[in-house]
């Protein structure tokens, strides 16, 4: 086989995706096949998605949250195929040619790690979501283009295919058991091992729009795994390309920790409001991003 298609499942209806994904299987008579793995959801999400069992390859439930690295290595039990594509589970396909993008691409460049872009709505949500909208058109729906200057640093986990032997070589880091951080050093893992990531436009569409609220959590919840992988790593080289990482780093050559931590703590709640008021500019992010990572380093 060809395709596996990869979906970690976690608190969302999979079932438009997975129906999606199914009909071009059929109508593209495609050599692919569906596995998804429910890293222990809520009840209610269990009973939405669980119909789909007979609609997929696979269809683990795992008792226990296992987390982001460790549940994408988890497929490679399950996966009969050459290469793996990995999904979020709230991304919706906006190509009716999506799956076969990847396969004739596969076809041609025998290729060992692609990406395929990602897009969220080009029109403004209200305020209270407008931090993580602003996050992904600034940052993250980058152009093809933009992405082939830096494919290493440019790469993202929510849209990906992996050659299956490249992801048992080179699997994700499973010491990252929060959110935040897995897919650089997963890039950053490959491109130690001198492993190609190709670019292609192919993306599709962040369908889960999460409140300032939320994604200022997520935010903070980042900075404590990037604490966590700093602390880890003696020589700094899994984390060097960490824009955030680097920022610390200076500021602990030049003595400057302790002055910025006496700035963030006055600022902070100011900061803080300023954010979920879903208004400030990214440089407001970073600034408590950073922020935090000192806390948390700074934390036993």
């Amino acid at each position: 086989m060809k395709l596996s298609i990869c979906i970690p499942v976690f608190n969302f209806d999979v079932n438009e995706l997975v129906n999606d994904l199914q009909s071009q299987i059929s109508s593209e008579n495609l050599d692919a096949e569906i596995i998804l793995i429910d890293d222990a959801s809520n009840r209610e999400f269990i009973s939405i998605n669980e119909n789909l069992q007979a609609k997929v390859s696979r269809f683990i439930f795992l008792d226990k949250n296992i987390g982001r690295s460790k549940i994408r290595n988890l497929f490679l039990k399950y996966a009969q195929s050459e290469y793996l594509l990995f999904l979020d589970c709230d991304g919706k396909i906006i190509s009716k040619i999506f799956l076969k993008n990847y396969i004739d691409f596969i076809k041609t460049k025998n290729p060992d790690v692609i990406f395929g872009g990602r897009k969220v709505s080009e029109e403004k949500p209200d305020s209270e979501y407008g931090l993580r909208w602003k996050f992904a058109t600034e940052r993250e729906n980058l152009p093809v283009s933009q992405r082939l200057k830096a494919p290493y640093l440019d790469f993202q986990t929510n849209n990906f295919v992996v050659k299956k032997s490249i992801l048992e070589k080179v699997p994700f880091n499973e010491g990252i058991t929060q959110y935040g951080y897995e897919d650089l050093v997963f890039s950053k893992d490959l491109q130690d091992c001198q492993i190609k990531i190709d670019h292609i436009d192919n993306p599709i569409f962040n369908n889960d729009v999460e409140t300032n609220v939320v994604f200022l959590s997520k935010a903070d919840q980042s900075a404590k795994s990037l604490a966590q992988l700093i602390k880890n790593d003696n020589n700094f080289q899994r984390v060097s390309q960490i824009r955030l990482a680097k920022a610390y780093l200076i500021l602990k050559k030049t003595g400057g920790i302790f002055i910025y931590n006496l700035i963030y703590k006055w600022s902070k709640s100011y900061i803080t409001k300023k954010l979920l008021g879903g208004n400030a500019s990214l440089k407001a992010l970073d600034f408590y991003k950073l922020g935090q990572l000192i806390y948390y380093m700074n934390k036993s």
